[in-house]
């Protein structure tokens, strides 16, 4: 009888109805994404990225995006946003190869925070010892005084490995400073660079890629006094008494020996050995974006060609900006996932700058489904004791009425 009473209660059928609705919504994911069009993959760390990991050039363009220069011929390059770290485009990104002189990026990204620039030291001369032979050096003197920002303007505009080597024993010595280099790689996310010698000499093992490079560059500019050293174009370096004129040997920031300065440029750091050819980071600002650039070992041969590639990649950059997908991410694994973008649209084929909207939450709208079923379960629970009291009631006033009906008439009738 209970059951039939409560399949008549209209309350009981309303609050089952809403619970049924409330099961069946759609999760609370889909619910929050009412765009029609797929969203597009996210930027994720490029060491991981399905993308990067893949030989060959990487890119993906919008409909007003401009082509790739055909005129690039390195080994590895790599287009980044410095600030948000969106890989444009790249070639052979993970690929290991001899840094050169841009390992000293990484240097002084390991170094810095522990020397006080305004400390003057005299040089000893076993600190020079083992300076590799043809090093480009700045000219430290064994038994001169010179402040450790002297120095640093020694490693960044001459790349002089004399340099290097003296800041590094002031750092607590050559293997100290390089566990600290590759605690620093590790750090930042850098997994294809293998450090031998922090000045960036050929040495057997001694690798980067283009990509790790970029993740250098983006945060030495994030270091005021890195940004400082890497964009001086000429300062003075003592010599006892006097000092002499030092020139940064990045042409495409002083346009030196035929290559044209490039606007904007900050930098970073150039090099070049034997083995590993020309290599390059260089970082450029125009309007509120800064890019960043590494070049690998060109095939042309002449050392003009590194620039003149960085060059061409830049300017393809700043033109494809807002017009391409990124193909990876210059950010660590963990903070990649953390500020994770969402889906771009239709910015891409109108050629605007690419916006994208932070990850929010499921777990409020989850919260919000889970205590609306429990109001309606305990709407549910409250409706059926009410019928069930009604119930009760109802039976207790018939078997009170027909017991007063057989008192009144007598039996027989």
């Amino acid at each position: 009888m209970v059951i039939r009473y409560l399949s008549r209660s209209s309350s009981v059928r309303t609050a089952a109805l809403a619970l049924g609705t409330l099961v069946l919504l759609p999760t609370p994911v889909a619910a929050a994404r009412p765009h029609a069009e797929p969203a597009p993959p996210r930027p994720v760390p490029a060491y991981s990225s399905t993308l990067l990991d893949r030989p060959g050039v990487q890119v993906r363009p919008g409909p007003a995006a401009p082509g790739l220069p055909g005129d690039v011929s390195a080994l590895a390059w790599l287009v980044a946003d410095a600030h948000t770290g969106e890989v444009l485009a790249a070639k052979d990104a993970h690929r290991p190869l001899p840094p050169a002189s841009t390992l000293k990026s990484l240097f002084a990204l390991a170094a810095l925070p522990h020397l006080d620039p305004h400390q003057r030291h005299i040089v000893a001369r076993d600190e020079l010892d083992h300076v590799g032979d043809g090093s480009s050096l700045v000219g430290v003197a064994p038994g001169r005084a010179y402040r450790v920002a002297d120095l640093w303007r020694g490693v960044f505009l001459s790349s002089g490995n004399d340099a290097v080597h003296v800041l590094a024993r002031l750092n607590g010595g050559m293997r100290r400073t390089v566990e600290q280099m590759r605690a620093k790689a590790r750090e930042l996310g850098a997994r294809d660079t293998h450090v031998v010698s922090p000045d960036g000499y050929d040495a057997a093992g001694q690798v980067s890629s283009a990509y790790d490079l970029a993740v250098f560059g983006k945060a030495g500019l994030a270091d005021p006094e890195f940004t400082r050293y890497c964009s001086t174009p000429v300062a003075r370096f003592p010599a006892g008494g006097w000092s002499y004129p030092i020139h940064n040997t990045n042409r495409l920031l002083t346009g030196a020996d035929g290559v044209a300065p490039y606007p904007g440029l900050l930098g970073v750091k150039n090099g070049y050995t034997s083995h590993a050819g020309s290599t390059l980071i260089s970082a450029a600002r125009r309007g509120e974006r800064t890019l960043i650039v590494t070049v690998l070992n060109p095939q042309v041969s002449g050392a003009r060609a590194v620039y003149e590639e960085a060059r061409s990649l830049l300017d393809w950059g700043f033109a494809a900006a807002g017009k391409v997908r990124p193909v990876g991410s210059l950010l660590p694994q963990s903070k990649a996932s953390r500020t994770a973008q969402g889906p771009v649209h239709a910015a891409v084929a109108e050629g605007k700058a690419l916006r994208t909207e932070p990850q929010r939450s499921d777990w409020p709208a989850v919260l919000l489904v889970i205590a609306g079923m429990a109001a309606v379960l305990a709407g549910v629970v409250m409706a059926i004791r009410r019928r069930a009291a009604t119930v009760a009631r109802r039976a207790r006033f018939r078997g009170e009425f027909g017991e007063r009906e057989r008192v009144r008439r007598p039996s027989g009738e």
